[in-house]
């Protein structure tokens, strides 16, 4: 059970490693807003923005940056050494999302051209493709329960990025398996790190692969060793460490609201019944639920440059900020009472989330996320229109791992 304590002697905010109810833990850091300072697993402090005017000021804020070396705690030897979270935090200075500035400007111009809704778009056939293979995959166990993430969507986003890597077929389980590890927030010791290490080895692989017999390859992969032929381009470094990037945007972030939309709708039958008739559209459904239950809950850390006067508190010069986009899906100020934020309606037409980050950062992976939602669900509930839970929906469990959240297991019957 979650530990009755909220708060650290001094005040911080206690944030627990593994809540009993991740809405509620969103709520709690809500109310504590828009900042409060925070005391992670580890004793680890930080700030944290919780409402959206806030978070929107400081990702547009260049005060506050990516890079570790601005993070006087880690840099003094304050943080634990193997600190499990330490693998959400890129470290590496050639990592799109730990670059600020002109590097991170540059980083995004040699990488637009891949990451762009053109070159997303052009996935679309094999997507339909992927999935109604996954969904034939299911079709002999349809009236038996069966965990829908480990069967699909977990297997149909891999082959998704499977198919837009260039990497084969066999692969797409271990990639997901390392994957796993990174995000969770209880690996033990140095796990993390470990599973970065293969990843980034596997990834190198790849790209030296790719680059000896480039003619033959019309992927992602090839797109990015392309990039900037005529100029400045992208070492084998950055490209992999981009490729690593980009599978946890394309990949984590998306079996969770695949996961999340299926739960929320089945939740809240009145609202399906909506988009059943026609009166509401799957891309409102999808941003809804994207609000409604953010796939990330945390993106940690910002580090300030300088002494921050913000929201009545000053930052001092060194200190993490983290960005609680879990806790900005309930903000009053940006979505209203009426409906009030805790409840799921695709209806809605006040606010708009910020689920996929703000400002510079604004992640590059959104399109694709966006697009493997809108063609995976519709044909998941074509072929298999009665789709039901096989256990009550608050037994669902949670893998809860600060930057992300996820159903641990998602079972239930296709045709009941």
């Amino acid at each position: 059970m979650t530990c009755p304590v909220q708060h650290t002697p001094d005040g911080a905010l206690l944030v627990h490693a593994v809540p009993d109810d991740v809405q509620a833990d969103r709520e709690r850091f809500y109310q504590a807003g828009p900042l409060t300072r925070v005391e992670l697993p580890g004793g680890v402090r930080a700030w944290a923005t919780t409402h959206h005017e806030i978070i929107r000021a400081t990702l547009n804020d260049p005060r506050f940056v990516k890079s570790v070396d601005h993070w006087a705690d880690y840099q003094s030897g304050e943080v634990p050494e193997g600190w499990p979270l330490m693998g959400t935090i890129p470290t590496d200075n050639t990592n799109l999302l730990a670059l600020d500035g002109a590097a991170h400007r540059r980083m995004r111009q040699l990488t637009s051209s891949p990451f762009s809704a053109r070159r997303v778009e052009r996935l679309r056939p094999r997507i339909e493709a992927i999935t109604a293979r996954a969904l034939d995959a299911l079709e002999p166990r349809a009236h038996e329960p069966l965990d829908l993430k480990s069967e699909f969507t977990f297997r149909v986003p891999m082959g998704v990025i499977g198919e837009l890597y260039g990497v084969a077929e066999s692969e797409y389980d271990r990639l997901g398996d390392m994957y796993t590890k990174i995000f969770s927030g209880t690996a033990e010791e140095g796990e993390h790190l470990q599973a970065y290490g293969a990843l980034f080895q596997f990834f190198a692989e790849l790209v030296a692969r790719k680059r000896a017999t480039l003619d033959e390859h019309d992927d992602f992969t090839a797109d990015l060793i392309r990039a900037g032929e005529d100029g400045d381009s992208l070492s084998d470094h950055e490209i992999t460490v981009t490729l690593l990037t980009v599978v946890a945007a394309g990949h984590e972030t998306t079996v969770n609201l695949l996961n999340n939309v299926v739960r929320a709708l089945l939740a809240h039958p009145d609202q399906f019944d909506l988009l059943r008739r026609g009166e509401v559209t799957w891309d409102q459904v999808v941003e809804e639920t994207l609000r409604y239950d953010a796939p990330n809950n945390v993106m940690m850390f910002r580090f300030a440059t300088e002494d921050v006067e913000i929201g009545g508190h000053t930052i001092r010069r060194g200190e993490a900020l983290m960005t609680h986009y879990g806790a900005a899906t309930r903000d009053r100020e940006e979505f209203g009472e009426d409906p009030h934020p805790a409840v799921f309606d695709p209806t809605r037409t006040r606010g708009r989330h910020i689920t996929f980050g703000y400002g510079p950062h604004i992640c590059p992976g959104a399109p694709l996320s966006r697009l493997e939602a809108r063609i995976i669900l519709p044909m998941l509930f074509e072929r298999f229109p009665d789709l039901r839970l096989a256990v009550p929906d608050e037994e669902l469990q949670v893998q809860f791992a600060l930057s992300v959240t996820s159903l641990r297991e998602f079972p239930v019957l296709l045709r009941p």
